[in-house]
Formats: C-alpha cells, sequence, structure tokens
C-alpha cells in the first residue's frame, strides 16, 4: 500500500526542492501539504495535481496533529526552532492507530556545531573541534540547551523514547545550503546569498575577523537525495536506516574557510563590474552584526561536523559541484536584486 506523507514548507527551499524529486520518483505516494495561503496551494496543484493542500500555518496545532496522526511519514521542513510545530506533530504522530510504526523526519541543521562561538561571542576564529555523526553521535544529541536549534532537536529525541514503539524519528541537519531549488516558491539559500547581496549593497567585500572559521557545504539537491533515501527507507517500514537516538544526520560534502568565501565574493563582485573595490574590509563581532543582525553567527562561526551516517547506511553519495564553483552564480544573482538589469558593467 502507497505511504501517506505530511510535509511542512512545501513551499519553501528545502521542502519545495525534496517535493519536487519525490513526486516524480513516487508518483503514487500519497501526499498532504500545509500551506499558509490559497495562492500557496494553487501553485502546489497546478505542479503536483494530486497533491492535498491544507491551509494552516505552524501554530495550528490542531490541524498539525490531526495531520500527523493520519500520515505514515511526517516530513518537518519549516522553521527549525518553532516548538509548537514540534510538539503538535510528534503527539499527533504518537496518535496515531496502526499497527505499523509511523516515522517523523525532522529538519535541523549544522548551526548547533557552532555553539562554542556563540558561548565565547568569537568570530573568525578557527575552531579544530570536529564532531562526525557515526563514532560522535551520542555527542549531538546530547548537545548544550544552549546550542542553536536544540530546544526543537529535544522535542523529537524525546518523542523517539516516549513512543519507541510507534514512531521512529530522524533529524537531518544540513551544513550551508547552496544551488537553484526546484521548487514552486523560495527556490534560494540564506549565508552566502546574503554574504553577496551586502556585498554589493555596501559597494565592497567584507571579511569577518580573520576569516579563518570554517563551516561545511552541501547541495540542495544532494540534500534531496538523502531525504529521498530517508523517505524511502521509511515506507519500507525503516530500511537500512538508523532512527530516534541513532537517528541523526549531518549533510555535508567537504568544508570551506570563510575568509576564503569572503574574499572571492568581493573579487568576483569587482570583476563583474558591481562594485568599485576588490578589498575586503575586516569587521570585528559589532560591526559584522551592523551589517546584517545574524552575520557574526552566518559568517563568522566554525560549524565541523562530517557525515558518515547516510554515506555508511544509505548508499549517499554527494555529486554537484562544491559551493566555491557557484560563487559566480550567486553574485550574479543577488546583483540581479540590488542592482536589477545590472548583470554586466557596473551601474549605480
Amino acid at each position: 500500500m502507497a505511504p501517506s506523507l505530511f510535509l511542512t514548507g512545501a513551499t519553501g527551499y528545502i521542502g519545495g526542492d525534496f517535493l519536487f524529486a519525490v513526486y516524480d520518483a513516487h508518483p503514487d505516494w500519497q501526499y498532504t501539504a500545509l500551506v499558509r495561503r490559497e495562492e500557496q496551494a494553487a501553485q502546489l496543484k497546478a505542479r503536483y495535481p494530486t497533491v492535498r493542500t491544507v491551509l494552516g500555518d505552524l501554530d495550528s496545532s490542531a490541524i498539525l496533529e490531526e495531520e500527523a496522526k493520519n500520515a505514515d511519514i511526517v516530513l518537518h521542513f519549516a522553521d527549525c526552532d518553532h516548538e509548537p510545530s514540534a510538539r503538535a506533530l510528534t503527539k499527533g504522530l504518537g496518535m496515531r492507530k496502526s499497527d505499523r510504526p509511523a516515522f517523523f523526519i525532522h529538519t535541523s541543521g549544522m548551526g548547533i556545531l557552532t555553539v562554542e562561538d556563540l558561548t565565547a561571542k568569537t568570530c573568525g576564529t578557527r575552531r579544530e573541534k570536529q564532531y562526525d555523526d557515526w563514532d560522535g553521535v551520542s555527542e549531538l544529541v546530547t548537545m548544550p540547551d544552549s546550542a542553536f536549534h536544540r530546544n526543537v532537536d529535544k522535542i523529537v529525541l524525546e518523542a523517539a523514547e516516549r513512543f519507541s514503539d510507534s514512531m521512529k524519528t530522524a533529524i537531518v541537519c544540513p551544513s550551508a545550503i547552496y544551488g537553484l531549488g526546484r521548487g514552486t516558491g523560495n527556490t534560494e539559500s540564506t549565508q552566502v546569498y546574503v554574504l553577496a547581496k551586502t556585498v554589493i549593497t555596501r559597494g565592497k567585500g567584507l571579511q569577518v575577523g580573520e576569516g579563518q572559521n570554517i563551516w561545511h557545504s552541501i547541495h540542495v539537491h544532494d540534500l534531496t537525495n538523502l531525504y529521498i533515501a530517508l523517505v524511502e527507507a521509511a515506507a519500507e517500514g525503516g530500511g537500512s536506516a538508523t532512527w530516534g537516538t541513532e537517528g541523526y544526520y549531518l549533510v555535508e560534502n567537504g568544508s570551506f574557510v570563510w575568509g576564503d568565501v569572503e574574499r572571492a565574493v568581493a573579487q568576483i563582485a569587482y570583476e563583474k563590474g558591481f562594485i568599485q573595490h576588490a578589498g575586503v574590509d575586516v569587521l570585528g563581532w559589532d560591526a559584522t552584526a551592523q551589517e546584517h543582525s545574524k552575520g557574526p553567527y552566518r559568517w563568522g562561526s566554525n560549524s565541523r561536523g562530517r557525515a558518515l551516517r547516510a554515506r555508511k547506511l544509505l548508499g549517499w553519495n554527494p555529486t554537484q559541484l562544491d559551493l566555491v564553483e557557484f560563487l559566480p552564480s550567486i553574485v550574479e544573482l543577488q546583483a540581479e536584486k540590488v542592482l536589477p538589469g545590472s548583470v554586466g558593467p557596473f551601474k549605480i
């Protein structure tokens, strides 16, 4: 029997790309998507005729509970820090009446690994600490409460223990995402994209502190392939995936040094005529925050974690080009927003 899926964030960047791929791969499955507005529902129906839409938002707890209760697999792509929606979805799954377990796949983020920088309020410095989701999975599921996204991670992990016989959970933690999404709504990411937009807007590049901090990155299509592998395992009753306290999946395809990316963005913007200076201004925490409120975290922290679990268990293997190869297209995309029609010679 075809599984029934309930999705939040189906018009967002990650959820939209997943729906595009899974609908094509499994057109016989049953899909329900939460949307906030009628126009979003119409867009989804036009692209995916068999998708059922439900109007509501993440605070529509009764709707979330009911839809989760009636689904075999719930994928939560919308707002990894929103506690009421996570509680409503896990509560609904816990009420499900079936002799087969339900599955909850929650999207968190590798921002959880920035906790040392956030605690010390450091930015641009290199940290040697590296996490992994195989030998180090117990560390990931017991991160300090002060870590980003930990509040909702805990809700998911507690539900996995409370409903261990009837609900299987997985937490997916993407690193810095890039690439063009294929969904009906938002099709671009934030971290590097906002950096490029900020550089073009201010007319000069920036570097956060020493620029030695390290993150990992992942193309959105490779990320989607991991979700496909997980949901296919869930449809088989669990498959070769691990769930619960060991169902924690970092997602990355190599690391980069933020200073290298910051300087490269400035150089590309200069060569394409979008800014008049090739150099960068070196900014501390407060000055970076003035450029963008989340800048110290997005561009100045360290998030170092190896994705081993999906590779070992699911045969997942990223195939897209790395982040650096996409920087020119990211800069051009943001230039079109800041300087409409100016992809080419510098225009002010």
